[in-house]
């Protein structure tokens, strides 16, 4: 898969803009704040409905605007596919595909891509939630349909913890046993395909992570899943209803649902000790490194459309020289390639491609390399 062409109206720093890429290397280069990252950022957006940078969509409309666009030609075998989504600061968000309207989930079936920024790594030493988000983004992409378990399991914790609230304030609270079965029903099923997932990815990230740090070392991937704190025993969704019914009193003190997906994490360990609290930067770096291009070796090999789009944000200036030079062995063979540097000698030679600078939200110039 690749991005033939992106088009964007007040979208972050840029008024308009329209890029062009190439299969292969692609790289955006300038200082830091011109607007690099905007530029992969929204391709990424189109995949996830999300940006790795912040939390809602507020931030990604230029200022004083009400909407932004992002508008994208995207080639997967041989089928070309034109995706749009309109954000909007007040009201639902808009998509299309082929100028046919759709719901803005169905955009990211047609576009696949894996993103690396200085931000992943979050994935190894930040909080659960930044390794939930990550599985159940890669989820998603790999089974689309899944979406939906996705909202609709947060729609039930969300309802589920206003009644907990009712409940704490000395209200009725008749209708939890419904919301628990709504609950248990999504929640089992995120939880089965969370931990299909994590063994399922688990030996292309040790694969990965091997060649970025050596033959010798050793990383590992474990759901760690609230439902089973207790030891019981039966399918997930027993498990599940089990955990609730003994957490049902802390509940109602906290007026907050304290078992299921929403409060689970991934344990990662490097040479089978855990890479949060031992892990040197070098070797977290490579843990989260080898998490996304895990990713990628999973994706290429399930979906249809073949290679996802490989984005680098901003992540070379970030490695030693002999990382640069693994990372650039094991993606330069994917399909395309964006890659954004603030220094092109960050960039190793066999990364070389199409060189589009950057500056104050203007692309200004594109140099095939």
């Amino acid at each position: 898969m690749r991005v033939l062409r992106l088009s964007l109206t007040d979208w972050r720093n840029y008024r308009t803009a329209e890029i062009e890429f190439v299969p292969g290397a692609n790289v955006l280069a300038g200082s830091n704040g011109q607007g690099k990252t905007n530029l992969v950022e929204a391709v990424g957006y189109l995949t996830t409905l999300s940006s790795h940078r912040v939390a809602g969509d507020a931030a990604l409309i230029r200022a004083g605007q009400d909407s932004a666009v992002i508008r994208a030609v995207v080639v997967a075998g041989d089928r070309e596919v034109l995706a749009e989504v309109l954000l909007n600061r007040t009201g639902p968000n808009r998509a299309q595909v082929n100028r046919s309207a759709v719901r803005p989930r169905e955009v990211t079936r047609n576009v696949s891509s894996v993103l690396f920024a200085p931000e992943d790594l979050a994935l190894v030493r930040g909080e659960p939630s930044a390794r939930r988000r990550f599985l159940d983004e890669l989820l998603v992409q790999r089974t689309p349909r899944l979406a939906g378990v996705v909202a609709d399991y947060e729609r039930a914790v969300k309802q589920r913890n206003g009644l907990l609230r009712i409940a704490r304030g000395g209200g009725d609270f008749g209708t939890l046993d419904i919301w628990d079965e709504r609950l248990i029903a999504t929640g089992a099923e995120l939880l089965d395909a969370r931990t299909e997932l994590a063994a399922e990815l688990q030996p292309y990230v040790a694969e990965q992570y091997a060649v970025l740090a050596g033959d010798d070392e050793r990383v590992a991937l474990a759901p760690i899943r609230s439902i089973d704190a207790d030891g019981t025993e039966g399918t997930t969704a027993e498990r599940f209803a089990a955990a609730l019914a003994a957490a049902r009193r802390r509940e109602l003190d906290r007026g907050i649902t304290l078992v299921g997906p929403h409060r689970d994490d991934v344990a990662i360990t490097v040479n089978e000790l855990p890479a949060r609290s031992h892990a040197s930067h070098g070797e977290s770096w490579s843990v989260a490194l080898a998490l996304r291009l895990g990713s990628v070796e999973l994706l290429r090999r399930v979906l249809p459309t073949g290679d996802p789009i490989v984005i680098l944000d901003d992540v070379f200036a970030e490695l030693d020289e002999k990382r640069r030079t693994r990372l650039a062995g094991q993606v330069g063979s994917y399909e395309q390639v964006l890659i954004t540097a603030a220094v092109e000698g960050d960039i190793p030679g066999v990364l070389a491609g199409r060189v589009t600078q950057i500056r104050a939200g203007e692309i200004v110039g594109e140099v095939p390399a």
